[in-house]
């Protein structure tokens, strides 16, 4: 009996260990073949039961073998879509990928009874451009509640990779297992991405693993991740590209150990590559060459002497004179041609700009950025080509840092455009070396709207309305604007739907003033009944619906900048009008003081007064902000919506 206590107790004790063995695998169940829904993401079209990969070297070719295993199930129609597979094989000059032991089967049911079908070779297709052949596997007999299994092993000798694996797709997957062997000759960098946590992440050495004659042989590092449970990522607003957050395993190349001794450096350092910029004639010899701009700033500007009232005009003066082409211009840049043709790329203009600034004395360098559909630049190793646009970081007095593009008219002084809110870049210093820095804007972009109601002669409320908008929320209104004065006017009243605008003004001047302010008369289009007026004081929307939907996000949320919108509104009742009913005060914040929504009214014999505050403190909320930012646009939403001042005629 005790001998039995001490297996039972060993068995426990190890019990992780045992339920590693114990996983999903490619055999179809019963249960698999009549599940109709998936339980963790009832939305789910179809679901990933088990995916498969293990990556090795071959002991006999030296090639790079990765072997694929899955099993789908099939839950509606709309995951009919997920009966055909592509497979990319990279063609290179001198080698290509290749595919063998391709075997698929889909599982159904009919009448009660089991059936399979087998994937026929007239099912295969293949497509070949000069980069790629594409391998199309097109499922036999897929229906809804089918399952379907393939496998296939792919051999390459493009190494520089290993081979990425992704463990989050767009359905969800229930588990997910990769496993590497990577020979000590070879050393990677190896990234995890996204937010989602491993279930197993265990690393162990194989001994003589692979042989290279003569007695030649290499240990092999082998790694086993796994990670189960895994939500499908569903694209929604407020975000950067899925890259950014699809949760794989990525490697990059580092050191290459010859046989005989000798190493080969793959990877760079940012040593290296900032030596690399230093000469680089698209980058760093467009750097600092007062000689280059000599004489191009006109006299009423090098003259200034406050520095910021100065930094402003050389930023305008840039606006003024260069047209942007809309290209980036990486690795094609010439502030020569620029000047001679009036406009260029993104990298010549910004340039520019750093350039005038080092002339007048201003300490300014050029920070290389990947903007939001480009992804964020790794930091754990060097990439450059993880870079695609440039912008400028200015320092006056060692007291404020703006960061300035100079590549759109309707962008004030300190703006950036949405696009290049990613959050970082690599701030590149010619005499010392480059940097990291956070793209901190701290200033909030606002909307500011006050408007003063009252009761005109033919029964109905108008109002004359201020509206002050700043920052990245001004945007959209400047370039509108300038671009077509009518148009803007129509679109303009298409935001205040329960409204008229009988009159408008722009006070604002220029294309891209700090704050864009207008003047509206409307028409409030509620009507009368009896006596009474119901009347919903938000003239205007600031959100027209909820943005956020999803059962479970597990990206985070981009809004770009720290917003602030501020709306007050009084409506003087006199004689005529008296106040009823109100609605109920209301308070919300978001976790950690990070946002909050404030709404509130009052009413004496003489005014009725709302006040609304919404603040969004933040620029990106991680994931665990998502339940609660969902609980406050709604509540921002059923504000707008719902809150009624009822008002009786005297």
């Amino acid at each position: 009996m005790k001998k039995y206590k001490l297996l039972l107790l060993f068995i426990l004790s190890n019990f992780h260990i045992y339920s590693q063995v114990f996983k999903p695998n490619m055999n179809v169940t019963k249960e698999e073949l009549s599940t109709t829904v998936y339980d963790k993401d009832t939305n789910a079209s179809a679901v990933i039961v088990y995916d498969y990969g293990n990556a090795f070297f071959n002991k006999e070719t030296w090639r790079l073998n990765i072997e694929i295993k899955q099993k789908i199930k099939i839950l509606n129609k709309d995951g009919l879509k997920y009966g055909q597979v592509e497979i990319p094989l990279l063609i290179g000059e001198n080698s290509r990928e290749t595919i063998r032991e391709i075997k698929a089967s889909v599982h159904h049911t009919v009448n009660g009874k089991s059936v399979i079908s087998t994937l026929n070779e007239d099912a295969i297709f293949k497509e070949q451009n000069e980069t790629y052949e594409i391998i199309r596997l097109a499922f036999p007999n897929v229906k809804v509640g089918s399952v379907i299994t393939y496998s296939y092993t792919k051999s390459t000798k493009f190494i520089n990779k290993f081979q990425p694996w992704y463990f989050q797709q767009d359905i969800p997957v229930s588990y997910s297992e990769y496993n590497a062997s990577i020979p000590g000759n070879y050393e990677y960098n190896i990234k995890l991405v996204g937010s989602l946590p491993l279930d197993v992440n265990k690393s162990d050495v194989e001994p003589n693993c692979l042989e290279a004659g003569r007695g030649a042989y290499a240990n092999c590092a082998i790694y086993k991740y796994v990670m189960t449970d895994i939500p499908a990522y569903k694209a929604e607003e407020y975000t950067t590209t899925r890259d950014n957050y699809l949760s794989r395993i990525e490697y990059e190349l580092s050191v290459v150990r010859q046989f005989n001794g000798a190493v080969d450096k793959i990877s760079k350092t940012w040593e290296d590559v900032d030596g690399e910029l230093r000469t680089d004639s698209d980058f760093g010899r467009q750097i600092n060459k007062k000689k280059l701009v000599k004489d191009v700033l006109p006299s009423n500007i090098t003259t200034i002497t406050d520095k910021l009232e100065k930094a402003k005009a050389i930023y305008q003066y840039v606006l003024d004179n260069y047209k942007w082409n809309n290209n980036s211009g990486r690795y094609d840049a010439s502030i020569k041609r620029l000047l001679a043709d009036g406009g260029g790329n993104a990298f010549e203009i910004n340039l520019l700009l750093q350039n005038l600034f080092y002339s007048e004395g201003f300490e300014a360098y050029p920070m290389l950025i990947s903007t939001r559909e480009n992804g964020h630049a790794t930091k754990v190793y060097p990439v450059l080509t993880d870079f695609n646009y440039v912008i400028v970081k200015l320092n006056i007095d060692d007291e404020q840092t703006y960061f300035l593009d100079a590549t759109d008219p309707y962008l004030s002084f300190g703006e950036l455009p949405l696009y290049c809110l990613n959050q970082y870049g690599r701030v590149y210093d010619i005499e010392y070396a480059s940097y990291w820095e956070d793209i901190d804007i701290k200033a909030y972009s606002t909307t500011q709207i006050g408007a003063k109601y009252k009761l005109n002669d033919s029964n109905q409320l108008e109002a004359d309305v201020t509206i002050a908008v700043s920052g990245n929320n001004s945007y959209l209104k400047k370039r509108k604007y300038s671009e077509n004065k009518s148009n803007y006017l129509e679109w303009l009243k298409n935001r205040y739907p329960t409204s008229s605008i009988t009159e408008h003004k722009v006070l604002s001047e220029g294309k891209n003033p700090e704050k864009f302010i207008e003047e509206i008369k409307l028409v409030n289009e509620q009507e009368m009944i009896g006596d009474k007026i119901y009347f919903n004081p938000f003239v205007y929307q600031f959100y027209s619906e909820n943005p956020f939907k999803l059962q479970q996000r597990t990206y985070p949320v981009d809004f770009g900048y720290k917003q602030a919108f501020l709306y007050t509104l009084e409506l003087e009742l006199g004689d005529n009008l008296k106040v009823v009913e109100l609605p109920e005060p209301t308070t919300m914040a978001l976790p950690n003081k990070a946002g909050m929504v404030t709404f509130s009214s009052s009413a004496n014999e003489k005014k009725l007064s709302v006040f609304v505050r919404i603040k969004l403190d933040k620029p990106v909320y991680e994931a665990g902000y998502y339940d609660a930012l969902k609980i406050f646009m709604a509540k921002i939403i059923d504000l707008q919506n719902n809150s009624i001042v009822v008002l009786e005629k005297q």
